[in-house]
């Protein structure tokens, strides 16, 4: 069973990419508390957050991209069941 994506056994989850833009969001909130921090630490936490930000921004695409090959091969899917795989 899935704890956060969309599953049979979970038809409310989340797409992958919602989840990566959820997270996406919450960094860069954080992200803007520390821009203006001149401490060392502050700004290696920053250009870190920086480098993941641009990770799980492709992340989004890779996902985003999986969903429309499923969805141009087998249509969307209907509560939460697998169009390829086992369930």
């Amino acid at each position: 069973m899935t704890h956060f994506l969309v599953s049979d056994e979970k038809p409310d989850g989340f797409k992958l990419e919602e989840l990566l833009a959820i997270l996406r969001r919450d960094i860069i909130r954080r992200s803007s508390k520390i821009m203006d921090d001149e401490r060392v630490e502050a700004k290696a936490v920053l250009e870190n957050n920086i480098k993941i930000l641009s990770l799980l921004t492709e992340c989004m695409h890779l996902s985003e991209n999986s969903t429309t090959i499923l969805e141009r091969s087998f249509g969307r899917s209907i509560d939460g069941k697998p169009r390829i795989g086992k369930s």
